[in-house]
């Protein structure tokens, strides 16, 4: 049984609880809601319609396309590079390796308008470079690489792979097969959970995708932005809504891989 004073801090902890999720949620709720409403100063009183849905889908289905494509090359090349990298910065165990860990978290402590300047006066020049979308993927993965390679090196540490490596080694397995079958599997958690940044920033990241971006490689969020500073406002919360209804269901599909299998008996 919970004293008065347990049951006071803990009533007051759930109200500030609810009080920070209303406040964050009730601002896209409102936007939904408004993406299906007739005129948005007249509230729901003037009807609901599909119209603004329509018209981004039309409109805008180029940008929706591009950021899937960009979201998952991205993903692709960060998984490729990211699993070897956190894995030998966890088992190097040295200053030039943590020199080199620091030196690839430095885009995530300079502004996205930044990096993006750096990569146009680099390779700018370079013309059906800077027109592609691998432009954007190649700002992406810069930006988003740290984020795997992090949470592949610490659970690298936390699962003693070492340990588990010289095991497999002293009974004769090589290298490949001790990192396919040892590595991989024992941090599939922290690869999960480094992908699921990966997909999140990527599909939302606007200031470093807004300098690098041109009329035909524009992707989610720029176009959001552009709806919402020459469209009506239905069109921009139309906008956000189907914003939701793409990322959403991709982050519940990726945490659902985290979930334990069920031993069969």
């Amino acid at each position: 049984m919970m004293t008065l004073k347990q049951r006071l801090l803990f009533t007051a902890q759930l109200a500030v609880t609810l009080s920070i999720c209303a406040f964050l949620f009730v601002p896209v709720i409102v936007s939904a809601v408004t993406g299906f409403s007739v005129n948005y100063f007249r509230g729901l009183s003037a009807g609901l319609t599909l119209r603004w849905v329509t018209q981004v889908v039309t409109d805008y289905h180029g940008a929706i396309v591009n950021s899937l494509i960009v979201a998952g090359t991205t993903l692709v090349i960060v998984l490729l590079v990211g699993i070897p990298a956190g894995y030998v910065l966890a088992r190097w165990e040295s200053r030039l390796a943590r020199l080199i860990e620091e030196l690839i978290t430095l885009p995530i402590a300079l502004p996205g308008l930044a990096s993006a300047l750096a990569i146009i006066s680099v390779y700018g020049g370079v013309r059906d470079f800077r027109i592609s979308l691998w432009f954007i993927v190649a700002g992406h993965v810069i930006f988003t690489l740290p984020f795997m390679v992090r949470s592949v090196a610490a659970d690298c540490a936390s699962q003693n792979i070492k340990l588990l490596e010289e095991g497999a080694a002293s009974l004769g397995a090589r290298f490949s097969q001790r990192f396919a079958t040892i590595v991989v599997p024992n941090i599939h958690a922290g690869i999960l959970a480094g992908a699921l940044m990966v997909v999140t920033l990527s599909l939302g990241e606007f200031n470093l995708t807004w300098m690098l971006h041109t009329p035909l490689t524009e992707t989610l969020p720029v176009g959001l932005a552009n709806a919402y500073a020459s469209l009506r406002i239905e069109v921009g919360s139309a906008y956000t809504t189907i914003f939701f209804a793409i990322v959403i269901p991709l982050l519940l599909v990726m945490q659902s891989l985290d979930k334990p299998k069920k031993r069969k008996r």
